[in-house]
């Protein structure tokens, strides 16, 4: 019987074995969401009928003599950031709302090559600028532990359709720990891949040096089968890589050597956060693992240089929307304006608050006699992080830390607090600025009424290191 532990393997035998149809298993997934959703808001759009008819079509195709793939049958729910030909991509902004996209994401393709049946479009902060799931023009999601909670952001639709059981499997996007904050406060995995291992065409670009695709799932298992159908080239994305995961033995795994960052570990960090990780640390040590403290010392440099690179990208991505293409603002009529006026009466209407606030930011960084004083020096300070990275990896592996100095805080605790809401991010930026991989994992032994994580980064292209890391801690427990 299918339920909330069913994993992504246990569906693919269940078909294979005939023990429930691929309509099964998306009926059993829409009635969890009917129950769940309404409180969660986890979802912006999903229709059930053309979920139901996806199922009948793989179960069509099974019958046929079809090859049953990892993924065929199984209901992916899609971050509304990822565009799917024929449906709505909003980024949760009012300035796209009527927006069709006229072609499938590469991630998209992938997925539909797998035979796997798309479940809706999740919710996000507005152009996934964010890190509670609040700044979305259609309501903030809610954390599926404890509904007063935030969910995490910017993809905490998909983390908490995943962490609720509406859904096994989710995408998400990670520009400065998207995918893996809100995994770690909804108690789900979330996997960010190496910058270029997942093709970033049809994603809604934000930050395009920094934006990477992942996936979002109930075990480090499915996630590394996830990641493996998703990966490797696309034409369409120029910074993709020809790339072929090979899973790590675990008589490899356990010849790796395990870095401690130590100023990953500061004296901000929650009791709750450091008791949680201190007890994955021991497991790994009861493992026979060497583990070491490493210094990285340009770390403090990643929240002030990222909130200049990011808001610069960002302010060149989203001038395109100017609420004439793509989707015109609903209920302004242009003969009203001139071309300026107009723009202005669009982009007010059009974006949120922290999205106007990110995009002045951005332009002011960029514009004449401030380039050199602040986005030359911010990518100076990102080479700097990238160095102490490079040097981390001369002595150590994979690097184990914290995701963010707490667990799940209250809804609306942050969101008049632009600089308490970004400290969130502090230990998951720099892997981003470096494009390196890293993954969350829920600490089994947490005894705190909040899911805590802990966070695995690996080398360039070392999926497979943190993957396998990941999944003898999973199995061990």
């Amino acid at each position: 019987m299918i339920n909330n532990k069913t994993s992504i393997t246990d569906l693919h035998n269940g078909l294979k074995n005939k023990d429930y149809s691929a309509r099964d298993i998306a009926k059993y997934y829409l009635d969890i969401f009917q129950q769940k959703n309404s409180e969660l808001n986890a979802f912006l759009r999903l229709d059930p009928e053309k979920v139901l008819t996806q199922a009948e079509l793989v179960d069509s195709y099974i019958s046929d003599g079809g090859d049953i793939k990892p993924l065929t049958g199984v209901p992916v729910a899609i971050k509304d950031n990822i565009q799917i030909k024929g449906e709505i991509t909003t980024c949760a902004s009012k300035i796209l709302e009527n927006y069709v996209s006229p072609y499938d994401a590469g991630v998209i393709k992938k997925l539909k090559n797998e035979k796997a049946v798309l479940f809706g479009k999740t919710n996000l902060d507005e152009f996934a600028m964010g890190s509670s799931c609040e700044n979305s023009a259609y309501g903030p999601t809610k954390n599926p532990v404890d509904i007063t909670k935030v969910a995490g952001g910017s993809s905490g639709g998909s983390t908490s359709a995943v962490g609720g059981d509406l859904v096994p499997v989710a995408l998400g996007s990670d520009t400065g720990g998207s995918i893996r904050l809100p995994a770690h406060f909804c108690g789900v995995v979330g996997l960010k891949p190496t910058y270029g291992a997942v093709s970033r065409s049809g994603l809604v670009a934000l930050a395009s040096s920094l934006d990477q695709i992942g996936p979002i799932t109930r075990s480090v298992e499915d996630a590394e089968l996830v990641f493996e159908a998703i990966s490797g080239y696309d034409p369409y994305d120029n910074t993709s890589t020809q790339y072929e995961y090979n899973q790590t033995s675990v008589e490899e795994v356990k010849k790796l050597r395990i870095g401690l960052p130590k100023q990953y570990f500061p004296a901000e960090l929650s009791s709750e956060v450091k008791t949680a990780v201190n007890d994955v640390i021991s497991f790994y040590e009861s493992q026979g693992f060497s583990i070491s403290m490493i210094d990285m010392p340009h770390t403090e440099y990643g929240l002030a240089a990222y909130y200049i690179i990011q808001p610069a990208e960002a302010s060149s991505n989203l001038s395109r929307f100017d609420g004439i293409r793509y989707a015109p603002v609903t209920g302004v009529e242009r003969s009203q304006h001139d071309l300026k006026n107009l723009y202005i009466h669009n982009k007010t209407l059009g974006f949120g608050k922290e999205t106007k606030r990110r995009i002045i930011l951005g332009t002011y960084v960029l514009s004449s006699g401030y380039y050199d004083a602040y986005y030359k020096k911010a990518q100076e300070a990102r080479e700097y992080i990238k160095d102490d990275f490079n040097n981390a990896f001369e002595k150590v592996d994979v690097l184990l830390s914290p995701v963010s100095p707490t667990p799940a805080f209250n809804l609306g605790e942050k969101i008049n607090d632009p600089v308490a809401m970004y400290l969130t991010d502090i230990l998951t930026i720099p892997t981003n600025l470096a494009g390196l991989p890293a993954i969350s994992i829920p600490v089994k032994t947490n005894t705190h009424p909040l899911p805590i994580g802990f966070q695995l980064i690996g080398k360039h292209f070392k999926e497979n290191d943190i993957i396998g890391l990941g999944k003898l801690y999973e199995k061990s427990l």
